[in-house]
């Protein structure tokens, strides 16, 4: 038998269970007492705000626009930047869509904490996502005329990490004046709660320190502490990190860069407030607040070396992000490239010291004339508009004027304001987009690549004058005629045939028979200096000069087939035409498998790709990708060692084009030099590559178009456009003391070397004796 209380409890309930279904279905007023009614009235108001908070939280009819829900709230994710580093381990740059890095664990500091409670959320620990009393004073104070924050920091997280109040994130009721902030504010309020719920105080910490924006395109606190001070975040002293959270409230007004005096002021109030909150003493504040700001802003952020590096990884990496489903923009990888960050900088500064000087050259060459010119050397009336053409400003303009080309040009022809590239510095003028075209057309630009020739690593790689205003590569995308540099597969095939540096063959007019694409054609090419000599001269003379009859005859007795097959055993893989001009660089071929094939003569014939990226791991190191050496044997080590006799050639033979090499300090310091110059036709293309058995280089000059260019032999050879880049660089390379390791001597010559290469340049007594160990020209 159950005992009496039991019953006594039983009938309350029911009674009181009765009387709330009476009253709350409308039982008669004279019946309910008001206790009761109370009580109802207070069960509908929680009733109803459950059912809006529901609604609001599932997007009832898409009226209050979508939250985060749980899945998203467990696994939050930020976008992290992903790191570029040379080959000694700095950082020349990021890839990211906001420039942030992972947080790692929980690393944060006391004093970070306890700066960003006192600036933000002092309460923090002691609420749950939503602090009411900060709400309520924010409330008087939004009533009073004086807004003020009250969102706590979960609250600020859920609005940093969802963009809550972004468009897409709107309902309908949100297009309503005065209901979009409630809605969004009901929203944070109901996804703050459940963030609490799902994480700790700490890693809410992290999360939120992790997501906001710091200004100076810093998001997080690792690219903001690393940004201003140049220093991990848990290494922060107080009023470091005081400054840093100062920044959350308004980081434009308040930057430390652009306006030092109100970041100063900010940090001042956040010290005080620590002091407020008993985190230091006041004595401390009053001393902390009396110290300059004292930043160590990190300018690579802003003004990158390695802008054009960054650029060409990305487009290397394209392939490998698209099969390993990685996103450098996104997913905070560590990219290791092979680049010697003081060799990168020694290229930069050569190449600004010469390419303006060139460009003063320049200008002054052309005073009075526009250089765009044709053949015959005649001005190019319709450039500037055929490029105007091209350009994404006459679409647009031609889009607009429905297909009227003259109103097009014409509103290309009004000028306004912009900013261009001089080589004095930014210069701000009033322009109009054809004067702009103009201008820009008349500037030489240039692309500059050094590699180690014993690994095929890319230790420099200057793209162009200046990534800000010229972003088309001239290392890697940039395709012109090498001209001669080309001569240098010419005399690999002869040697490999048997030929050596010491035979002979007359400078004299030579003509050629051919057939392209079924139609019988002469080609009969001059020298240089339009003069054919008529000497014997040794092949190592005719290669040291630069002479076009020699390498002509060479490509008949051995078929220019035979030079485009050993062109592609040196890595050149641009399209190649077959014709007899293939020998004098006819082809078009980018600078970088030039220096490549160059690299693998100095490396006595074995070839190696070129290595620009070399590891890519997570952010917490776990390897991804790790380049593995591979190298062919392309050219036989005899063959080799002849062909590394040609290029050192051109210092020592009479006439030799690289002997404006000994106008600079390179030849006390233990080094052997060689190179080979490249002059395409009408003086439209520059070329130098230069060889040490440490390091090869290789220089391409000209203008963006093919069509500006120097006139005369004087002023637009190679020798004067692109060796003197060469020649200040590793003038700067050679007297650098950190550089040494890129110094040294060849390796001596194999020991079966079967073919004399020790030879005058003076022909033998009987001229009947210059044609040694001849070949048959090829039917081609």
């Amino acid at each position: 038998m159950k005992p009496a209380w039991i019953y006594k409890v039983w009938n309350i309930c029911k009674y009181l269970f009765k009387r709330f279904i009476a009253v709350f279905f409308g039982m008669p007023r004279s019946a309910v007492r008001l206790w009761e009614k109370l009580v109802v009235r207070l069960a509908q108001g929680i009733l109803i705000f459950l059912m809006l908070v529901l609604a609001v939280d599932f997007n009832l009819f898409n009226l209050f626009g979508p939250s985060p829900d749980l899945f998203e709230l467990k696994n939050p994710r930020n976008d992290n930047s992903s790191r570029l580093y040379s080959a000694d381990g700095k950082l020349i740059g990021r890839y990211y869509v906001e420039n942030r890095s992972p947080l790692e664990g929980n690393s944060l500091s006391p004093v970070l904490v306890h700066a960003l409670l006192s600036a933000e959320d002092i309460r923090f620990y002691h609420h749950h996502g939503i602090d009411l009393k900060a709400t309520a004073a924010a409330f008087y104070s939004t009533l009073r005329g004086n807004q003020r924050g009250g969102s706590t920091i979960t609250q600020q997280l859920i609005k940093n990490l969802y963009k809550t109040r972004t468009s897409e994130k709107k309902g309908i009721l949100q297009q309503v004046p005065g209901l979009g902030i409630l809605i969004s504010k009901t929203k944070e309020y109901i996804s703050s709660i459940k963030m609490e719920t799902l994480f700790s105080k700490d890693q809410i910490l992290s999360l939120y320190l992790n997501t906001v924006d710091f200004g100076s395109n810093s998001f997080g606190i690792v690219a903001a502490s690393e940004t201003f001070f140049n220093k991990h975040h848990s290494n922060l002293l107080t009023q470091e990190a005081a400054l840093l959270v100062g920044l959350l409230k308004a980081p434009t007004y308040y930057s430390p860069v652009l306006k030092p005096r109100n970041a100063l002021k900010r940090r001042n109030d956040v010290l005080f407030q620590m002091a407020n909150y008993g985190f230091i003493s006041q004595h401390e504040s009053d001393s902390l607040s009396k110290l300059p700001l004292s930043l160590k802003f990190n300018q690579y952020l802003q003004d990158e070396d390695a802008a054009y590096v960054k650029a060409a990884v990305a487009h290397e990496l394209k392939s490998w992000c698209k099969s390993s489903g990685y996103n450098i923009y996104r997913d905070g990888l560590k990219i290791y490239t092979s680049i010697d960050p003081e060799l990168q900088k020694q290229a930069r500064d050569a190449m600004h010291i010469h390419m303006k000087s060139l460009q003063e050259k320049f200008d002054l060459h052309w005073q009075g004339r526009q250089p765009w010119v044709n053949a015959r050397g005649e001005t190019i009336e319709d450039f500037i508009e055929t490029l105007a053409r091209q350009t994404p400003a006459y679409a647009t303009w031609l889009k607009h004027f429905n297909n009227n080309h003259d109103s097009a040009m014409k509103a290309l022809s009004l000028p306004h304001k912009m900013t261009l590239f001089s080589w004095s510095g930014q210069k701000d003028t009033l322009l109009s987009s054809l004067d702009s075209i103009a201008w820009y057309a008349r500037i030489l630009n240039s692309g500059m690549v050094s590699i180690d020739p014993t690994n095929g690593h890319i230790k420099a790689w200057i793209g162009g004058i200046d990534y800000r205003y010229f972003k088309y590569d001239h290392v890697n995308q940039t395709r012109r005629q090498p001209g001669s540099l080309f001569k240098a597969f010419v005399y690999a095939a002869a040697f490999e045939k048997g030929l050596g540096p010491c035979d002979r063959r007359i400078d004299k007019p030579y003509r050629i028979n051919y057939l392209e694409n079924g139609e019988k054609k002469v080609w009969a090419p001059q020298n240089a200096n339009w003069v054919f000599s008529g000497k014997s001269l040794t092949l190592k003379s005719a290669f040291a000069q630069s002479i076009n009859s020699v390498a002509v005859q060479l490509t008949a007795e051995i078929g220019w087939d035979k030079i485009a097959g050993i062109a592609r055993r040196f890595g050149i893989r641009s399209p190649l035409k077959n014709v007899p001009s293939i020998g004098l660089g006819s082809s078009e071929v980018t600078l970088l498998e030039m220096v490549n094939a160059y690299a693998a003569l100095a490396n006595r014939g074995e070839f190696n790709q070129a290595v620009l990226v070399t590891k890519i791991t997570t952010h917490d190191d776990k390897v991804l990708y790790l380049h593995k050496p591979h190298n062919q044997r392309v050219l036989s080590e005899n063959d080799a060692f002849l062909m590394e006799i040609m290029l050192r050639s051109g210092l020592t033979e009479p006439g030799g084009t690289t002997q404006g090499l000994w106008s600079f300090d390179l030849f006390r310091y233990q080094t052997d030099f060689g190179g080979k110059t490249g002059t395409s036709s009408n003086f439209a293309d520059g070329w130098f590559v230069g060889v040490t058995p440490r390091l090869v280089t290789g220089i391409w000059v000209g203008g963006e178009y093919p069509s500006v260019h120097f006139r005369t032999s004087q002023t637009g050879e190679a020798l004067r456009t692109a060796l003197p880049l060469f020649g200040i660089y590793m003038q700067s390379v050679m007297q650098n003391e950190n550089l040494k390791k890129y110094r040294g001597r060849f390796a001596p010559p194999p020991h079966a070397i079967d073919r004399p290469y020790k030879c005058s340049f003076l022909p033998p007594p009987n001229p009947d004796s210059t044609m040694v160990s001849g070949i048959a020209p090829a039917n081609n």
